[in-house]
């Protein structure tokens, strides 16, 4: 494994995001100083927290899987989880909604669930989604040690008994074949399925190895921490802080300073000069080469579709719904080549509703509701349209009649609080091609083929976050954060 080169004793990091923080916690339990600087006022980068009238909206993710990763980051310096969160597992994780009138939750309990799928769709669909946990659970546990948690430098370091086992499980077929062999049902397909589009490609077009994000969140269980999902990076800083991180907000850093193949510090807007001996970056990974390094030659990637999400305060609360909750629109492959292929907006929109009042009335005055409405959309590269000439307002009122039209009756009448963010706002944010989701997730975007998280040719500039090695998502960013450490203290094989 390649390593930082040279003295590691003062990190710093650029960006307090989930994989900054994890970064800096597996750091500082390793003995290092670390400075982290932070351009916002709140540490959390893309799980930021918006606080509009009374009512809170978390900013960015909003399921969380695989907690026992927030404990392994707080427990490189000695911490415990349940003293910093406070962790409701949900039941039902998603509450699936499809045209034909039909719901289906999606339960953690493999006994439960085999019995509502059975209620919905039979009992031999129910045989089927057994025999998927088993073969979802066997994929993830071959594929976290040997090609997830780990720091790939080659192809070649693909190469382990386990690749062999993938091989032999079908890992390596498309993901829609693989689900079509467990299921029947156009419902269950679908359900164990859609989560494709958050690795940036369709289910027939993706590989069966990302089955493992259905394993993650319809199986091993989602929670949803008291606070939102901001109070994770809180906890996160909160925790670094406490042992020994110095975390600076309100600090803009513009350029990395360099000499004879090493960073030599970081200069920041108001004309300070930080020295490092090793500098970790967790602003988008293109970006971050265009704005903060000097030029370099880089591949161009092809991206994930963004999103457009409404964040709305409102007087309305419906009693059918459950903490997350996914609306199938009619058409399956036509809705992923609208977004992916031609760039166009969904005709008959797929959507995810959630309500985190249901579960944390503080995010809202009293007898208010707030909810967050997520639409996938082409990214900029893709369809660069005109979110900011009028686009945006259209948009979200399609959105909402769409709502209306599903059940969510006098939605658009109970609307205290808008608040509308289109992928020119992820743009502004500093997210390439103005998706949140970073590059896709195709054969030769992932693993050791996905943008490397440590500089070629600067020995001493790491990269943390979805858009390098593992990929996108929360627990995809905080194990990133540990590989990142590792390329630093050699202690991340």
């Amino acid at each position: 494994m390649r390593t930082v080169t040279g003295r590691t004793d003062h990190v710093v990091v650029v960006g307090a995001g989930l994989g900054g923080l994890a970064c800096a916690l597996h750091l500082a339990g390793s003995g290092r100083q670390v400075t982290v600087l932070e351009r916002e006022p709140v540490p959390g980068g893309r799980a930021g927290r918006l606080a509009l009238d009374g009512y809170e909206f978390d900013t960015g993710p909003t399921v969380l899987t695989m907690p026992e990763l927030i404990a392994e980051a707080l427990d490189a310096v000695g911490e415990e989880l349940s003293d910093w969160l406070d962790l409701t597992p949900l039941d039902p994780a998603y509450r699936a909604y499809y045209p034909d009138g039909s719901t289906l939750d999606v339960i953690t309990d493999t006994v439960r669930m085999a019995g509502e799928i059975s209620r919905v769709c039979g009992p031999r669909e129910a045989d089927g989604y057994l025999r998927f946990v088993d073969y979802a659970r066997e994929l993830w546990r071959l594929e976290r040690t040997d090609f997830i948690d780990r720091n790939l430098d080659a192809p070649t370091d693909l190469i382990t008994g386990n690749l062999l086992r993938l091989l032999t499980n079908g890992a390596f077929r498309r993901l829609q074949t693989k689900i079509d062999q467990f299921f029947k049902d156009p419902r269950t397909r679908r359900i164990f399925s859609f989560q494709a589009m958050y690795a940036g490609l369709a289910p027939q077009d993706a590989l069966a190895i990302y089955a493992v994000i259905a394993y993650l969140d319809s199986v091993a269980g989602v929670s949803f921490p008291r606070g939102g999902i901001h109070a994770v990076p809180r906890a996160l800083a909160g925790a670094a802080e406490k042992h020994g991180v110095q975390i600076r907000y309100g600090t803009t850093v513009t350029r990395v300073e360099t000499s004879a193949g090493r960073a030599t510090a970081v200069l920041t807007a108001d004309g300070e000069r930080i020295p490092a001996d090793v500098v970790v970056l967790n602003p988008d990974l293109p970006v971050a080469y265009r704005d903060l390094l000097p030029p370099a030659r880089t591949r161009r990637l092809t991206y994930s579709p963004s999103c457009v999400v409404l964040h709305v305060g409102s007087r309305q609360a419906y009693s059918q719904i459950a903490h997350h909750n996914i609306h199938f629109g009619k058409p399956w492959r036509r809705t992923f080549a609208e977004v992916i292929r031609h760039g166009q907006l969904m005709s008959d929109p797929s959507l995810l509703v959630t309500n985190p009042t249901r579960t944390d009335p503080s995010a809202a005055p009293a007898d208010r509701q707030t909810y967050y409405v997520l639409a996938p959309v082409p990214n900029l590269d893709r369809a660069p349209l005109d979110w900011r000439g009028g686009l945006d307002r259209r948009y979200a009122d399609e959105l909402m009649r769409t709502l209306e039209e599903r059940g969510y009756v006098g939605f658009a009448d109970g609307v205290e609080v808008l608040h509308t963010v289109t992928p020119a706002d992820w743009a502004d944010a500093g997210m390439a091609a103005g998706t949140p989701f970073a590059a896709a997730h195709s054969l030769f975007q992932t693993g050791p083929f996905r943008p490397g998280n440590l500089h070629r040719t600067l020995s001493n500039v790491v990269f943390v976050g979805s858009g390098t090695q593992p990929g996108v998502g929360v627990p995809m960013v905080l194990i990133s954060g540990k590989l990142a450490a590792g390329r630093i203290t050699g202690g991340a094989r």
